[in-house]
């Protein structure tokens, strides 16, 4: 713990506000920009090669940058080749193909120039590739930033209206549920739009908090939609139905009310517990005091929603929230650029760098066990991707805890036993 550097696996030539991580492809994919103001930051998604290096070092190689024109993509989520991307007021739903490296040459060979679809138009590599190439290398090693563009390809198949504020319109959250038969979204206007997947039939159009959604998350089942708002409300659905409103104030005595807002929610697994099930939520204070008050984490039933713990998570306000696969690990960012995670079923700090990024830590991804049917984690417990508006994407790497054998530990147990019976014999002759 404490302060030290962590190397930055990958600078974008604009700021990052999402990461993924493609099970099925491997692919590590960030997308962010500078959004229409004509300052000549690009609006870009990049998918990225990430490979591990050693026993618990990363690498990535930036495969392909998808130019997403005057919009920048504030958030991402992606489900079997299709990635659902928050940009302004619309969700912009692509199709992406990894291809593999022969056949990026036979289509190379058979067009004479490779050319990809992208926004319902056909574009030839050349000039816009060159320069997401020119502008990663120029902030990165440009030995590790070859834009291999033939190997992915993208596609447009929809634009959906996933926030209608008149004022000024923007889809805040995006999800799909785990079995990947909908799409949910979540802005400024307040509203939760569900869409079967991947019909993209509207299933749900329903206003769930006064103020703009701040984060969702659906159970696995699809059973309990949980929605986070700015209006100080945590609430649990069942359909478009309000089933309860969550009230972890009561968890801490003399708590008010209003001095706290949600700000994120995450279902996770339980290990060793098949159907068990838990729902996270992080709380920040609501106004900043001139000596900041703790942020906290609490745990929750994720079936009958009784809040099983709560724990104060450090004085910096926290900006993003992510949770393993398995349940194991919660990953928090702070405003300041620091990251840490912590034991989901303790709620205990196990890594804290301060101020990693820059600025504010936009999102988190943990990455999964294997990728591709090969080992990602190498010799590292887990390991998280965190990206910031300082647009870099770094790798917090946790080396395996020290841990020993059962039957050694069972074994020191019956020495310290024998011993004891040994001394309290010597001391008092005929006690046994």
């Amino acid at each position: 713990m404490g302060k030290k550097r962590v190397p930055d696996l990958y600078r974008a030539p604009f700021p990052l506000y999402s990461i993924k991580v493609d099970r099925k492809t491997g692919l590590v994919i960030t997308a962010g920009g500078g959004g229409a103001s004509k300052t000549g930051i690009k609006n870009a998604v990049h998918f990225l090669d990430l490979q591990l290096v050693g026993e618990n070092q990363y690498s990535a190689t930036l495969l392909h940058t998808h130019d997403t024109d005057t919009r920048a993509t504030m958030n991402l989520a992606v489900g079997d080749g299709v990635l659902a991307a928050g940009q302004d007021g619309t969700c912009c739903l692509m199709r992406f193909q990894h291809c593999s490296e022969k056949d990026g040459d036979k289509a190379t060979a058979k067009d004479g120039m490779s050319s990809i679809q992208q926004g319902g138009t056909r574009r030839r590599t050349g000039k816009g590739d060159r320069e997401g190439q020119d502008g990663a290398a120029a902030s990165g090693d440009k030995s590790d930033m070859k834009d291999y563009t033939a190997q992915i390809s993208v596609t447009s198949l929809a634009e959906l209206q996933s926030d209608v504020n008149p004022q000024d319109p923007l889809q805040k959250v995006v999800r799909f549920s785990r079995d990947l038969s909908l799409l949910l979204t979540g802005g400024t206007d307040g509203h939760i739009r569900v869409w079967e997947f991947p019909s993209l039939e509207k299933k749900f159009d329903f206003r769930a908090h006064e103020g703009e959604i701040e984060d969702l998350d659906l159970s696995p089942g699809n059973k309990h939609l949980v929605t986070v708002g700015r209006d100080f409300t945590c609430s649990v659905w069942i359909g478009n139905q309000l089933a309860l409103a969550l009230r972890w104030n009561q968890t801490v005595p003399q708590m008010d009310e209003k001095a706290y807002r949600y700000l994120a929610c995450r279902f996770g697994k339980v290990e060793d517990q098949k159907d068990a099930l838990r729902l996270y939520t992080v709380q920040i204070p609501h106004r900043r005091d001139r000596r900041p008050p703790p942020c906290y984490l609490t745990k929750w039933d994720g079936k009958s929603f009784l809040a099983m713990l709560t724990a104060p998570c450090g004085t910096e306000v926290i900006s993003s929230l992510a949770m393993s696969d398995s349940g194991t690990f919660l990953g928090l960012g702070t405003v300041t650029g620091s990251v840490a995670v912590y034991i989901a079923f303790s709620l205990q700090k196990l890594y804290y760098v301060q101020e990693s990024h820059g600025i504010v830590v936009t999102d988190l991804a943990f990455l999964p066990d294997t990728m591709r049917g090969r080992n990602i984690k190498g010799n590292n417990e887990t390991a998280m991707l965190s990206v910031a508006v300082d647009s870099r994407c770094q790798v917090h790497a946790i080396h395996n805890r020290r841990s020993f054998p059962i039957w050694l530990v069972l074994f020191f147990c019956g020495l310290t036993v024998v011993a004891l019976i040994l001394l309290l014999q010597y001391l008092f002759p005929g006690f046994i």
